[in-house]
């Protein structure tokens, strides 16, 4: 004897074409939906690891003194303000902070760039914890300097390109007439840190006549700090802005949350789209087989008998639409990926897409309760059908 699932899932292969067109349907809006959300998870997790393996959370400057090589640059080198190295000691001092990294930044005049010359950017770290901090940081050339009164210097990516050195070339300051050996060349950042050249601080503080003065210190701070009530301990120190990165990601967070509402909203609308084709389906069905709904009915079968029938059928095309699109969305993560960074070409690194089991499990939840809404309303239809209106029609 057949089955009430047996029959349904016969009942579907009798329209075939109709029915896998339905499936791929369903299928395409489950690898939207899983995509787009897989897409906020992963772009959000590759967001918060960039943002927090910029290495320090807080920089301190002296008031005044700009915090980026770029600025310093646009202004042809002048603003610079100087802190004593002494500041160290009084931010450590506090439970709050993880590790301190300081730097000393200085611009040069080289007549050499360009026609009519230009700037170029020194920045002086500490070779124990800037590299640390900033871990992310990796080399197409070399490595870092281990003295930090070595007179050597790594170099960023265009700095390496504009200059025209490789590791073991060496490297001129022109106002100083003073050789530095290139150890290390890093590779594209796309962010400040490419136009940079790092010096070790001790030997860029002696070269500049800047001993014990600093321009910046970065400040990691540990992982249950309050950093809003630590900052307002570093407002007390004199004659020092805060820059607060954590303020800074804050505001990226925030407008990511507001991009994922437009991502679930792109996601609903391809969902009601499918459950559209399955109502439209399912509906057109009902009305092929309304003398046959009918005898079913004159035999016996009563109404929760051809609602269960029609539901079952919406049932089965919504699951295979589901496990299909879920299939793509795995089969096609690494293609979707590509896309979207073609799309937007100023992504974060790592993996964009992030697919686990609970995103699967809610995909296909999605699906599964869209098949069983939609299905309703054909349903309903069939099991209202009269057998005698159905025997008319078929007799005219």
């Amino acid at each position: 004897m057949l089955s009430i699932y047996k029959v349904s899932y016969k009942n579907l292969l009798r329209k075939k074409t109709r029915s896998i067109l339905t499936i791929i349907g369903v299928g395409l809006s489950a690898w939207v939906l899983a995509s787009l959300m897989g897409f906020n998870q992963g772009y959000e997790a590759s967001l918060n690891r960039d943002i927090d393996n910029m290495g320090f959370q807080v920089l301190v400057t002296a008031k005044g003194c700009p915090y980026e090589a770029a600025t310093l640059m646009l202004k042809g080198g002048t603003g610079l303000r100087y802190m004593k190295e002494s500041i160290t000691n009084l931010v450590l001092v506090n439970p709050e902070v993880d590790k301190v990294t300081p730097m000393l930044m200085h611009a040069v005049f080289d007549p050499n760039k360009g026609e009519s010359g230009g700037m170029s950017a020194y920045l002086g770290v500490d070779p124990e914890t800037f590299p640390k901090m900033k871990s992310f940081l990796e080399f197409k050339q070399g490595k870092w300097f281990t003295d930090s009164k070595a007179l050597e210097v790594v170099m960023g990516y265009e700095a390496a390109e504009l200059e025209q050195r490789e590791a073991g070339d060496i490297l001129l300051i022109p106002d100083k007439n003073i050789e530095l050996k290139v150890v290390g060349i890093l590779k594209r950042t796309g962010t400040q840190d490419d136009g940079t050249i790092f010096v070790p601080i001790h030997a860029l503080q002696k070269l500049f006549g800047k001993t014990g003065e600093l321009t910046g210190l970065g400040i990691k701070v540990k992982k249950d700090a309050n950093i809003a009530k630590f900052e307002e301990k570093l407002y007390e120190l004199p004659d020092v802005q805060v820059v607060s990165l954590a303020q800074v990601k804050q505001t990226i967070m925030n407008l990511v949350s507001t991009a994922k509402v437009m991502v679930f909203s792109i996601a609903m609308i391809a969902i009601l789209i499918a459950m559209v084709g399955v109502i439209n389906t399912i509906l057109m069905s009902v009305f092929e087989r309304f003398q046959e709904i009918g005898i079913l009915k004159s035999i016996g079968a009563m109404p929760w008998d051809i609602f269960k029938l029609i539901w079952i059928e919406t049932f089965i095309l919504c699951i295979l639409g589901g496990i299909a699109g879920t299939g793509m969305t795995f089969g096609l993560s690494k293609t979707t990926e590509f896309l979207i960074r073609k799309l937007l070409p100023y992504t974060p690194t790592g993996s964009l897409i992030k697919l686990d089991f609970n995103l699967i499990a809610m995909t296909m939840l999605t699906v599964l309760i869209i098949g069983l809404v939609s299905g309703i309303y054909p349903a309903w239809k069939a099991a209202r059908v009269r057998p005698l209106e159905s025997i008319r029609s078929e007799l005219n």
